[in-house]
């Protein structure tokens, strides 16, 4: 099941706002912010309204404390763990920034179900500020609308570029991507036609792939609330997974299923075993269970059995699948 991996936007997607408004506006500092924005980078505007808030006598506990009030998306809480706990590698890329993200991550008790959290970086500096530092240098020359501190359509290409080197041709992973903003169009483009991807329904995203839907390789399957996000969102892990099962099921019955000392293994039926008692009905039941109990073990058992599985053929699987219900 690690052969899934979901990808997350933060503000929008997670939490019900954008983290850098709702810091800004709770330190009632909301006029020097709108000022600001239109004269730099939405980056440096941030790190330069840290510097305000610090005059003003806050501190990095009642910022902590702020991002602790901040209303997360009902439902989708529940979605990150599920998904977490059915073996997906989840992982951020955010437009925000790493102290903003890690408190309110951890709040939710969700932090550790994530493997990466990419965002621009934070750090307190000897005064008790804190410091906002861009995730890319702005001269990342992409084309795409994406904003000049960080290009997530370079993370996800960093992450397939990842999953290439380490598995090369026998690469199987399948991506979902869920984000609202400007900033999602661009890593919605870098998926491939086996991944998935998960727009807010009307937010900026969403207005962009219906304006360049063509540009789209990945199967998209939009969401309103937290309700229908974690709805979709089981339903294509259990459409990929259900495929998978079936596959391994399906070169179940072209062997022979021995139990010896409490272990399955497999071995193909020869002529001496004309005569043996046939195990193999009585033993699909369990081994249904167990794959969907453990579905954490589909990958070692595909390649256990040697099954090769073509990314087109999965693909088109999955979607019927997921029309099917």
């Amino acid at each position: 099941m690690a052969e899934i991996v979901v990808v997350f936007d933060f503000d929008k997607t997670i939490i019900d706002l954008d983290s850098d408004n709702w810091v800004v506006d709770e330190f009632g500092a909301s006029d020097m912010f709108d000022q600001l924005v239109p004269t730099m980078p939405w980056n440096t505007v941030m790190d330069t309204m840290m510097k305000e808030i610090h005059a003003r006598g806050k501190t990095m506990q009642d910022i902590e404390q702020v991002l602790k009030r901040a209303p997360v998306i009902p439902w989708v809480v529940p979605a990150i763990k599920a998904a977490h706990a059915l073996g997906c590698d989840l992982k951020i890329v955010s437009d925000a920034n790493l102290f903003f993200v890690e408190t309110i991550l951890e709040h939710s008790g969700i932090k550790d179900c994530f493997s990466e959290i990419n965002t621009n970086p934070s750090y307190v500096d000897d005064e008790g500020k804190l410091r906002i530092r861009p995730y890319h240098d702005f001269d990342h020359k992409c084309n795409n609308p994406c904003p000049p501190n960080m290009c997530k359509g370079l993370v996800i290409e960093r992450m397939q570029a990842a999953s290439l080197a380490m598995e090369g041709n026998n690469n199987k992973k399948r991506m979902i991507y869920l984000g609202d903003g400007t900033g999602d169009f661009c890593p919605s483009l870098m998926l491939k036609e086996q991944d998935f991807v998960m727009p807010r329904k009307d937010f900026p995203v969403w207005k962009l792939m219906n304006e360049n839907h063509q540009l789209i390789k990945a199967k998209i399957h939009g969401w309103t609330d937290g309700e229908e996000l974690q709805h979709i969102l089981l339903r294509i892990i259990k459409a990929i997974t259900t495929i998978e099962e079936k596959q391994i099921l399906s070169a179940v019955d072209h062997s022979k299923l021995v139990e010896s000392r409490g272990i399955y293994s497999f071995r193909v039926i020869g002529e001496s075993d004309e005569h043996e008692p046939d195990k193999l009905s009585q033993a699909i039941p369990q081994i249904r269970k167990d794959l969907l109990i453990l579905s954490m073990t589909l990958s070692l058992l595909v390649m256990k059995t040697k099954l090769i599985r073509r990314p087109s053929t999965l693909h088109h699987s999955v979607a019927e699948q997921l029309s099917d219900e």
